[in-house]
């Protein structure tokens, strides 16, 4: 006879799971043995369940599939809380097993004894506990389809007697929902649409991550209109390569010209953007298309709010708009865009072969180079951040992924562990910090023991960059963000994977390309500049006065890569103002 943990791990089986993050060990036993005992399905074994939380993340991004972490009762599933917040911000389809102490004891303050239908609401679209054997398997298809329809986290609690008793009925077959529809916006709304674009001077485009699958129609859009486009973060990957159009990045690590296109702007579109921080936007003139209602204004204030699909939104728009002709403030921004990369691109470019410690923005150019085309890129909260949206050039097929929402450290390697397993046949480079890595270390050892092929690039300046940075922007001096160097790449061949340490720059090329080339796990530790910092394109008096107060710093804007030279061609057939 199946048990409970038998059922639990067929349906999963049936959704397209093919594996488990987590830590193995008490309530979870029956369900571990019943993965021993499964085929087609297996158990990735973590150093730590926030590391497993934050690997299924990166797998469901990669595939578009459900993927699955696991803790058992009380400390082991409360570690799940950080990667799932994660994925839960992120859209990630991922479902979290909360396992839990035996069901008679529930209640009664028994060793271990937490509440995991309370613990885990706030992250996840579904979180509920399975009382007995008679609610499988719909209690698990109905978590399954919130993760995947509604993009985010859904959490099956499941007390460990619960998961080894027999299963009430056989668990049968499903058909689950794959894959969601696109959202159609409704007629009123295109016209209206339409009607803002043919009305408005000057148009300006600013794109997240919701323009994935519309690429073409965005360009086609700013054709029609003659309009600068620019990108949030998570929008990059997906609209700043092939883009004659493009005027770079807004918010806190933005460069270029986007700042002050929208501000110039006398209509903005945003398009498939939750971009978080208001005071970058102009707070009039907006328009708002997402296929998500729940995203539509609370930005910002809105003259019209449509909900639809970028792609079929704007297919539906296009033949409405009429062909402007005025290239003026198209041209303008281009020619600014292009000076404010002109300005900074020499930041990475002087000295490098003398400058010690080495530039960041020198190794992330390098690796931007060496990288494969289809490449993806983990990448740690704080600087890491900077140096790869400024350096990392998209071109539809590579990916960046990063706790970009939610901001948390130390998710650039276990999201590196789970986009490996979920696309084990392209080059997974983890951009790690030194602050990220130290933080989740342990999964060092999780990279050894399933020799996961990762790359793990690590830009070591022996402070928290991100931090300094914003001590120096209130005008305090930095405290306590500077430690004592590590020798990770020590510590990495102490754990089996092979490593070496650059500390000087004309060293980087040829141990990137030795790193890159390996056939397993490989660990780069780079000695970067600690004083090596970003500031945003626009900054406020008050920041200002925030950096003078906190002198002796070096603070540098950065380069942008190849960005430049993009910015250069999109110049070409426009005359000089």
């Amino acid at each position: 006879m199946a048990t409970v943990a038998d059922q639990f791990i067929e349906v999963l089986r049936q959704a397209g799971v093919r594996r488990i993050y987590g830590v193995v060990g008490d309530s979870l036993n029956p369900v571990v043995d019943a993965v021993r005992r499964t085929g087609g399905i297996d158990w990735v074994h973590v150093r730590n369940e926030e590391a497993g939380a934050f690997a299924a993340a990166a797998e469901a991004q990669v595939t578009g599939r459900l993927a699955v972490c696991a803790g058992s009762c009380g400390p082991g599933n409360a570690h799940l809380l950080q990667g799932l917040y994660d994925a839960h911000r992120s859209g990630a389809p991922v479902l979290a097993l909360a396992s839990h102490i035996p069901s008679t004891q529930i209640g009664s303050g028994y060793f271990q004894e937490t509440h995991p239908e309370r613990l885990f609401t706030e992250c996840s679209h579904y979180c509920e506990m399975i009382n007995g054997p008679a609610q499988m398997p719909r209690i698990l298809r109905t978590a399954i389809q919130h993760a995947v329809g509604l993009g985010g986290v859904a959490v099956v609690t499941l007390p460990g007697d619960t998961a080894s008793e027999d299963a009430a009925g056989p668990a049968g077959d499903h058909a689950l929902l794959v894959r969601k529809g696109a959202v159609h916006p409704p007629a009123d709304q295109v016209e209206r649409l339409a009607g803002a674009l043919n009305r408005a001077r000057k148009v300006m485009l600013f794109c997240g991550a919701g323009v994935r699958n519309a690429h073409a129609e965005v360009m086609a859009l700013a054709h029609k209109v003659l309009s600068p486009v620019g990108h949030a973060l998570r929008g990059k990957e997906w609209i700043q390569y092939d883009n004659p159009f493009d005027v770079g990045m807004s918010g806190l690590l933005g460069y270029g010209a986007c700042y002050e296109a929208m501000q110039e702007a006398d209509l903005v579109l945003l398009l498939g953007t939750d971009f978080p921080y208001d005071p970058f936007l102009p707070g009039k003139n907006t328009i708002q298309v997402d296929d998500d209602p729940s995203r539509l204004g609370r930005r910002t204030p809105l003259d019209l709010a449509v909900h639809g699909d970028i792609g079929v939104t704007l297919r539906l728009v296009l033949d409405k708009v009429e062909q402007k002709q005025d290239h003026a403030y198209l041209d303008e921004m281009l020619h600014r865009h292009a000076r404010a990369l002109e300005n900074v691109v020499s930041a990475y470019t002087r000295d490098i072969d003398r400058h010690v410690p080495i530039h960041p923005e020198y190794v992330a150019s390098v690796l931007d180079d060496l990288a494969d085309d289809d490449a993806i890129f983990t990448v740690d909260t704080g600087m890491c951040n900077v140096w790869v949206a400024r350096y990392i050039t998209p071109n539809g097929r590579r990916r960046v992924m990063g706790s970009f929402v939610h901001g948390s450290m130390a998710n650039a390697l276990p999201h590196a562990i789970g986009a490996q397993f979920g696309a084990p046949g392209r080059q997974v480079v983890s951009v790690s910090g030194d602050g990220g890595l130290g933080m989740l270390l342990g999964e060092l050892l999780t990279v050894r023991l399933h020799r996961v092929p990762v790359k793990i690039i690590v830009f070591d300046n022996a402070s928290l960059g991100m931090v300094r940075l914003e001590m120096m922007v209130d005008g305090l001096p930095a405290y306590e963000t500077d430690h004592e160097a590590v020798d990770y790449a020590a510590i990495a061949e102490a754990a089996g994977i092979e490593s070496a340490r650059v500390e000087r720059p004309a060293d980087v090329r040829p141990a990137l390309s030795r790193a890159l080339a390996a056939p397993g796990p490989y660990l780069l530790d780079v000695v970067t500049d600690p004083n090596a910092l970003s500031i945003p394109p626009h900054v406020t008096p008050q920041q200002v006065k925030g950096f003078a107060l906190a002198a002796g710093k070096t603070v540098l804007t950065g380069g942008v890569g190849k960005m430049l030279d993009l910015a250069r061609s999109n110049l070409r057939n426009i005359p000089r103002r």
